[in-house]
């Protein structure tokens, strides 16, 4: 797990970016991708400089079709020095997939609504922060990192606003569970960066580990609340490469903030992640090919500015 980053002028210098594309990206794209494609991606944001890859998730495959291959996927990704390949689970079944498989991290999101947590993840928020308790018990006996995640953090489609108060609640029971970071996802993309202000304040009365962000761009407000969030101390933002992505259980859910839109962002606000832009776009490209469709993310149809510098032509 990396560590928090050095805060400069209450914000930070350095923001970790945990690539999501390979698995909440394609997870609500209705082409169903090869495993080799999503292998190809998987080394593509590696090249750009990716270091904590959502590579799948452990899921029963009729609920979620496009991650029935994760073990595929994990046997045929590249070991890295320096590479964590997260999974997400949701029970003890996806956990033995998971450790079986060879992750290195594992997430697990417990939802803040009732309504939510139910359809989502078949089970009231009660039984959520129990299961939880029971992975993240296991987890750590097999030697991986634990994140707790928050779901509807921001707000629900079905039962609508929700309270920051809650949110802590949660946040304060996987913390004593045993989370090593806690995310905070607004996982239908109705947040706005006040919102992002008060979570990190509720969140802040009940832990002081590391704060990882989650944030979907379904009303264009995701790339003002990454940014609100690193100057609050984030020490994780999640982003998809291209910016694809979103909840096939959430209504009118639509794609994560876009990992070179966002790094860009953040180098031009004076903070790095180690990113490489050129890299990211390429990588974009890539699986903008094998889904067929024009991708949200900007970069790549814009390009870099200022741009890259380019050697004139030598004159014969």
């Amino acid at each position: 797990m990396a560590s928090v980053p050095a805060q400069v002028g209450g914000g930070l210098d350095h923001v970790e970016i945990v690539e999501v594309g390979p698995r909440d990206g394609l997870q609500n794209e209705s082409t169903l991708v090869t495993t080799e494609a999503k292998i190809v991606y998987i080394r593509a944001v590696i090249a750009a400089g990716a270091r904590r890859i959502e590579a799948t998730s452990f899921v029963h495959p009729q609920r979620v079709p496009q991650m029935a291959d994760a073990e595929a996927v994990m046997a045929g990704v590249p070991r890295v020095d320096g590479v964590s390949y997260i999974g997400l689970v949701v029970n003890g079944r996806g956990l033995d997939r998971a450790l079986a498989a060879g992750v290195d991290e594992v997430n697990v999101v417990v939802v803040a609504t009732e309504t939510f947590s139910r359809r989502n993840q078949g089970m009231t928020i009660a039984e959520g922060l129990a299961s939880f308790a029971a992975i993240s018990r296991r987890a750590h006996d097999g030697g991986l990192q634990v994140t707790a995640t928050i779901g509807a953090s921001f707000g629900c489609p079905f039962e609508g606003e929700v309270n920051p108060d809650t949110v802590a609640g949660l946040v304060r029971q996987c913390a004593e569970a045993g989370a090593d970071e806690i995310g905070l996802a607004d996982t239908i993309g109705v947040g706005v960066p006040a919102d992002v202000s008060r979570l990190v304040d509720a969140a802040r009365e009940v832990t002081d580990l590391p704060l990882r962000f989650h944030f979907h761009n379904t009303r264009n407000t995701g790339y003002a609340n990454a940014l609100m969030a690193v100057s609050r101390g984030a020490a994780a933002l999640d982003a998809s490469t291209g910016g694809i992505g979103g909840c096939p259980f959430a209504p009118a859910a639509t794609g994560n903030i876009a990992t070179e839109d966002l790094a860009y962002a953040l180098r031009r606000t004076g903070v790095g992640s180690g990113l490489d832009l050129e890299g990211l776009v390429i990588a974009a490209a890539g699986i903008e090919t094998e889904l067929g469709i024009r991708l949200p993310a900007l970069l790549g149809r814009a390009g870099d500015f200022p741009p890259p510098a380019t050697t004139p032509p030598a004159v014969s």
